[in-house]
């Protein structure tokens, strides 16, 4: 409430430089209507105070205009134009009551300084947060806004040539030709950058300029955000500073560009997720920004994705909201897959086969990561394990490691689940490093272990005998023929899912060759060491696959002999014999 006394209206006329005869006695009467209908409506005709409530910009603002209608000196400024423009029209200071009013002076002011300038629609809007809704009524706001979104696209194209200077300059000349607008904007309130950003995307401002001054008002606006979830999750009654971040995370997040053209850092993708996670943002908000991420898990790093949980007494890590974007990220691929009718796509340099990969390999190092959490449950361990397909795993060292740090760091786990941690791990997927440590470990189960020394049985007997694997690829190549009464659609299918279990049954081909290759150095260069003792080399490899045997009943032993004899029989013959474990 502002109040006014007559005595006041005296006391101005006193000092002020009335440059005109014809002026009447009270000129703050004469120029406000509203004030000149309290006066007329007063029943006291000796009235010698009035209240004026809801004054906006409040007594400080109103001196002002007072010292206008006196013809006193004063500057209008971008911080109180907004002031004086709204605290003109609640004064009713139109030309009806007198010629070159407050209202006009104001109005002359935004339309031919403010607008033309980003720098002063930004400072004139700022000072509008406390004059809502006149300023709305009023048209205010709206000019600054369209006037920041015009004048930001103009500083774009006419800084389109220094730019391309800057691509060439030192790197302190390519710091000063970012936008400088963006700096300024951080210190609008949420809502009114939420207005301004949008003008500029539909202005035609680059997604780009955008990005980086979300990222700028991100880094602004949420200093020390979740400091006290962080000391006291289990809270349920939010303070109005957390409600405020909420909304200013959900906003950056619903102004993030849409266009598949627009690079957003990951980095900033995955700091908006966790301050989305702290301040309980809403599901339709968290889910976005996991889309976005899944989008480019393949270039993911894996620091990214060890996200700390905040929920008490659930894992360190965050394994749901992971889970989530693989999800994302299949959906996705298969997508991919389905709008692609041909295929040439399906080739081994097939971008999402590719993108599978590397994803594979992220998760098997993500679940090696996670795995000495001692309070991570193994139906967590395991959904992020078999939501990926088998081809996305070429070998599966890394899977049996993360299973491996798992059991050690849960040496209390039942059997039966042991068990079922195991049996995604594909023993002929594994490398002979491996291998040899699996078959020694006391950690795994032991029908696995048995499956270890079977498959690397198979595996010496395919070294000895010169097999390089054609057989099972051709079997594969004969079993994957799909039935003549298949639709063309389920043909297509069966075609696409062969084609893609033959790319990896060759890239572990490939390395089963590389491995094979080393060996076959290894072997040479002893034979070169004991060129005299070839015979005792060669029976110290049929112990070994003796010793193998063993683990299949009694009669190992004579196995053993016979596979002596029988390769004594193929050195006169040439021909190789495949053993079988009963």
């Amino acid at each position: 409430m502002t109040s006014f006394s007559m005595k006041d209206e005296n006391t101005y006329r006193n000092h002020a430089d009335v440059h005109s005869d014809n002026s009447p006695v009270f000129p703050l009467v004469a120029r406000s209507g509203r004030i000149r209908k309290m006066v007329a409506d007063a029943k006291d005709p000796n009235i010698s105070r009035l209240e004026l409530c809801n004054l906006p910009g409040g007594a400080r603002t109103f001196e002002l205009a007072a010292k206008f209608c006196y013809g006193m000196n004063f500057e209008v400024t971008t911080s109180n134009v907004s002031h004086l423009r709204c605290a003109a029209e609640f004064l009713e200071m139109t030309e009806d009551y007198y010629e070159v009013n407050l209202i006009e002076r104001t109005e002359t002011y935004l339309n031919e300084v403010v607008v033309q300038s980003l720098e002063k629609s930004v400072e004139v809007l700022s000072a509008c947060e406390t004059l809502i809704p006149i300023a709305e009524e009023l048209g205010i706001l709206n000019r600054c806004v369209n006037a920041i979104a015009v004048n930001a696209c103009r500083e774009q194209l006419v800084s389109g040539l220094s730019r391309l200077d800057c691509e060439s300059g030192s790197a302190e000349l390519k710091g000063g030709c970012l936008d400088w607008w963006i700096e300024d904007l951080s210190g609008l309130n949420i809502d009114f950058y939420h207005r301004v950003v949008s003008a500029m995307g539909r202005t035609g401002v680059r997604s780009d300029s955008i990005v980086a001054s979300l990222m700028h008002y991100a880094q602004v606006s949420l200093k020390g955000i979740g400091k006290q979830q962080i000391r006291n999750p289990a809270r349920t009654n939010p303070g109005a500073m957390e409600n405020t971040q909420r909304e200013i995370v959900e906003t950056l997040v619903s102004l993030m560009p849409t266009e598949k053209s627009s690079s957003i850092p990951l980095s900033f993708l995955f700091g908006m997720l966790r301050m989305a996670i702290m301040v309980d943002a809403t599901l339709a908000c968290r889910l976005e920004l996991e889309r976005r991420i899944s989008f480019r898990l393949e270039m993911v790093p894996l620091d990214d994705l060890l996200m700390p949980c905040i929920q008490a007494g659930d894992s360190m890590f965050d394994v749901d909201t992971v889970h989530r974007i693989l999800v994302h990220f299949l959906q996705r691929i298969e997508e991919e897959e389905n709008d692609d009718c041909g295929y040439e796509s399906d080739g081994l340099g097939s971008p999402s086969h590719g993108s599978v990969l590397k994803v594979g390999r992220l998760v098997d190092a993500y679940l090696a990561e996670i795995a000495p959490d001692p309070y991570l449950s193994v139906q967590k361990f395991t959904a992020i394990i078999e939501i990926l397909p088998d081809y996305a795993r070429v070998i599966d060292d890394g899977l049996y490691r993360a299973v491996d740090i798992f059991l050690k760091a849960h040496p209390m786990l039942p059997e039966h689940e042991r068990k079922q941690l195991c049996k995604y791990i594909d023993c002929q997927k594994l490398s002979q490093e491996a291998s040899n440590h699996a078959a020694q470990n006391d950690r795994l189960p032991v029908h696995m272990a048995v499956r270890v020394l079977y498959y690397e049985q198979l595996r010496l007997k395919s070294t000895m005998s010169g097999s390089s694997g054609d057989g099972f690829l051709s079997q594969k190549i004969s079993s994957g023929i799909p039935s003549a009464a298949m639709s063309p659609r389920d043909n297509y299918a069966s075609l696409r899912r062969e084609n893609r279990e033959l790319k990896l049954e060759i890239s572990r081909m490939r390395v089963r060759l590389s491995e094979l290759e080393k060996e076959q150095v290894v072997m040479k260069q002893g034979m070169m060491e004991k060129s005299g003792n070839g015979k005792k080399f060669l029976t110290s490899i049929s112990k070994g696959i003796g010793r193998i045997g063993i683990f299949h009943g009694p009669g190992g032993g004579k196995q053993h002999k016979s596979g002596r004899k029988s390769r004594a029989s193929e050195g006169r013959t040439g021909r190789s014999r495949r053993y079988s474990l009963s």
